[in-house]
């Protein structure tokens, strides 16, 4: 009598994990073809249509045309932006130093070839002093560097200025060498 106990009991079991495995491989199946089958047919619907009714003319030529112009700047202002170089000042100073004369000189024949971009010259200076006298010395720098910029034949209106003061330090030391990189103008580009 327990054989057949145990036996009942393991044909039921399997008939219940039979059926509640078919049922959920059912429920999947169904569900799969659904959602797929849906958002394949809008694109494949709206392709195949295109190109049997216009032989594919007119859908190719606007993307080409729209994918086209678009990478062409951002891959320029990103090439513009990795050539631009920082520049440094020294302690409590906003006068340009040569070799920051020299980074500008390349910056400035850097943002000559591409007249589609804006530069905005962010002035920043290390921990010490104030907030606002590190905005106001963060202020001079950028002003100093797009004085120069200008002179050096980049056009005023392509450029603009902002001082971050400490907000945004290179290096978050709180020694000489953190100091010396947090005195800087960094130039970030931007589309017209």
């Amino acid at each position: 009598m327990r054989k057949q106990i145990v036996a009942l009991f393991f044909a039921v079991g399997c008939v219940g994990l039979a059926a509640s495995g078919c049922a959920k491989h059912e429920t999947v199946k169904a569900e799969e073809p659904v959602a797929p089958s849906a958002t394949v047919a809008k694109p494949v619907k709206t392709e195949a249509a295109a190109p049997a009714a216009t032989q594919a003319v007119a859908p190719e030529p606007v993307r080409e045309q729209t994918a086209s112009p678009r990478p062409e700047p951002v891959s320029e202002a990103a090439e513009l932006k990795a050539s631009l170089e920082k520049i440094y000042f020294d302690f409590d100073d906003s006068t340009l130093s040569k070799d920051a004369r020299d980074r500008l000189t390349h910056n400035a024949e850097m943002m000559k070839k591409d007249s589609r971009v804006n530069v905005r010259i962010e002035g920043n200076c290390d921990e010490r002093g104030s907030d606002e006298y590190n905005l106001a010395l963060g202020e001079k720098r950028a002003q100093a560097a797009k004085k120069y910029l200008t002179s050096l034949g980049v056009p005023a209106e392509r450029l603009s200025v902002i001082s971050y003061g400490k907000e945004k330090p290179a290096d978050p030391g709180h020694d000489a060498a953190a100091w010396a990189k947090n005195r800087r103008d960094e130039f970030t580009v931007s589309g017209k």
